[in-house]
């Protein structure tokens, strides 16, 4: 049978790329669904869903995302510890002000697939308050924010 032969990347092959993001007044879930795409590598062609070859996202001005209608005051995230009493949850308005980075790495997080490559995926995810990050040295490319 002559024909087509389908292209399997295979672990260590994949050369990374670092990509730029701004999420100035940038909507959570819209930014987050494209960031799980670029994690994962759906956006090349030689996308294998076994082998992790996604890229490198460096994501500054986090702390200025924004929600779209109510959810600033009506979402909230829980956790629980595993102990009685131990179910914790809290709100967006709060986890904005102490720690913005938890929110779009939680949404990106629950985009990604639910197996052990998710970990190395999110990994690659790194979030910044300001315009300053530690990754000048991996050349980073602007990419183009979703959801602006």
């Amino acid at each position: 049978m002559a024909g087509t032969k389908t292209y399997v990347a295979k672990h260590g092959e994949h050369q990374a790329d670092w990509w730029l993001v701004d999420a100035q007044d940038a909507i959570v879930g819209r930014l987050a669904s494209q960031l799980a795409m670029i994690l994962m590598g759906k956006h090349r062609p030689g996308y294998t869903p076994h082998v992790d070859t996604g890229d490198y996202v460096v994501v500054l001005n986090v702390d200025k995302l924004r929600f779209t209608g109510k959810k600033m005051d009506q979402k909230s995230y829980a956790r629980y510890s595993g102990y009685p009493g131990g179910y914790y949850t809290d709100s967006v308005k709060e986890l904005a002000q102490d720690n913005p980075e938890k929110i779009l790495r939680e949404a990106v997080r629950r985009m990604l697939p639910k197996n052990k490559l998710a970990r190395h995926m999110l990994a690659k995810l790194k979030c910044y308050r300001g315009t300053e990050h530690p990754h000048q040295a991996q050349n980073p490319r602007p990419l183009e924010a979703a959801g602006k």
